[in-house]
């Protein structure tokens, strides 16, 4: 990257890029439960929502990209990740009991927020959940609100992974082996530094070590499992792309080449379902050939063994000069999970028991009156619908 380059690229040091980031945790956070209410359809219902909801700002900026930054997932029971089905496959109807997870992303000019939640089907306040699902689904919250406290600057990658290690050990659960939490830049979702989970020797040699520094932006991703952490593609048909930048090929298919022009398009560098196309056989048809030669990246669904259980949580957070902000937010209701296990670690402990926000929002509370003028000039209207909205509802009252 030149020196250029690097002048232009847009941090949250802007007050503008962090609301633009807000703005997409504001749609992603309720796109859960809305994916979550919409069985049996929940991957489309989630996406729609998403599209629905981003389509309704910044109308004015033409050019601006804004959408599905990655498209909704619901993986159950013993299913790690990306099961994002077509509509032609066959409803998944999810049963008391079940373990599920919904993973999806939301960007608006590029500024991508990402959020994950677990839960269980059926469980209730008055009868919560024991054994090794709840077992899993605490543990992964704990190392969720263990690396919310550590992915600050100055503290370094390793430091979240023995973190994640530890407390996933504590609930007789394992890490999936080898997934990654990724920066985040504009239009990227998989930034240069990482945070690797429960890696292997060789993952641990050719893995960097990375400091965490000021306006950094991470998707932290836990998934812990109640097995031995493998996770491997079952052979199931792989729906979820990204396209890959750097590779440039002649696609020889008309279809392809269709399809492949479609993808630059609409989803750019963002990852996307082949739900999203109007004629699901030919881009059925059409990835094959951009697939094999490396034009877009799969992700591949995969799976632990059969009869464990996979939880998953993940978050956006803002490395702000005051502190860490979480913008996405976990729905985890600690009274629906009951373990017989808990955190041995006295370091750890310490660690979870201490604030993750108080800082970050007392300083914010002092910024919001430095506002800049491009934040002021973006708000406007906003203040103006509302104040349109409050007088509409005293006319009603009056």
């Amino acid at each position: 990257m030149s020196g250029d380059d690097e002048t232009q690229e847009q941090t949250i040091a802007d007050d503008l890029v962090v609301t633009k980031y807000k703005m997409g945790a504001e749609i992603a956070n309720p796109a859960v439960p809305c994916a979550a209410a919409g069985a049996p359809h929940l991957c489309e219902k989630g996406d729609a929502f998403i599209t629905a909801e981003t389509g309704k700002i910044f109308k004015k900026e033409k050019d601006m990209k804004k959408g599905i930054a990655f498209p909704t997932c619901v993986s159950v029971n013993n299913c790690v990740c990306h099961y994002s089905p077509l509509k032609s496959d066959p409803d998944v109807v999810l049963k008391d009991g079940d373990l599920v997870k919904i993973d999806l992303g939301v960007h608006v000019d590029g500024f991508i927020s990402n959020v994950a939640h677990s839960f269980v089907v059926g469980v209730t306040k008055e009868n919560p959940l024991t054994g090794r699902k709840a077992d899993v689904i605490k543990a992964a919250h704990l190392c969720a609100e263990a690396a919310l406290r550590l992915v600050k600057p100055g503290n370094q990658n390793t430091q979240v992974t023995e973190a994640w290690n530890k407390i996933a050990k504590s609930f007789k659960c394992s890490p999936i082996e080898g997934m990654l939490s990724h920066q985040l830049k504009q239009h990227v979702i998989d930034g240069e530094k990482t945070i690797i989970q429960n890696p292997t020797d060789q993952q641990k040699k050719d893995h960097e070590k990375a400091e965490f520094e000021v306006h950094e932006v991470y998707a932290v991703d836990v998934l812990i499992s109640t097995g031995e952490g493998k996770a491997k593609d079952g052979g199931q048909r792989t729906t979820v792309y990204k396209r890959e930048p750097n590779k440039v090929y002649g696609l020889k298919m008309k279809t392809s080449r269709a399809f492949f022009s479609e993808v630059e398009r609409r989803f750019d560098a963002m990852p996307f379902t082949l739900r999203a196309f109007e004629d699901e056989a030919k881009a059925r048809l059409g990835v094959v050939e951009c697939a094999k030669h490396e034009l877009l990246q799969p992700f591949s669904v995969l799976h632990e063994k059969e009869g464990e259980f996979v939880a998953q949580f993940k978050f956006t957070v803002l490395l702000m000069a005051n502190g860490p902000l979480r913008i996405t937010n976990s729905l985890f209701e600690p009274e629906l999970y009951k373990s017989e296990h808990e955190v041995e670690d006295a370091d750890l402990k310490a660690l979870l028991q201490s604030s993750a926000s108080r800082k970050t929002q007392k300083k914010k509370k002092k910024k919001v009156s430095h506002m800049d003028e491009k934040t002021l000039r973006y708000m406007m209207p906003f203040w103006f619908l509302i104040r349109k909205y409050l007088t509409k509802c005293l006319k009603v009252l009056l």
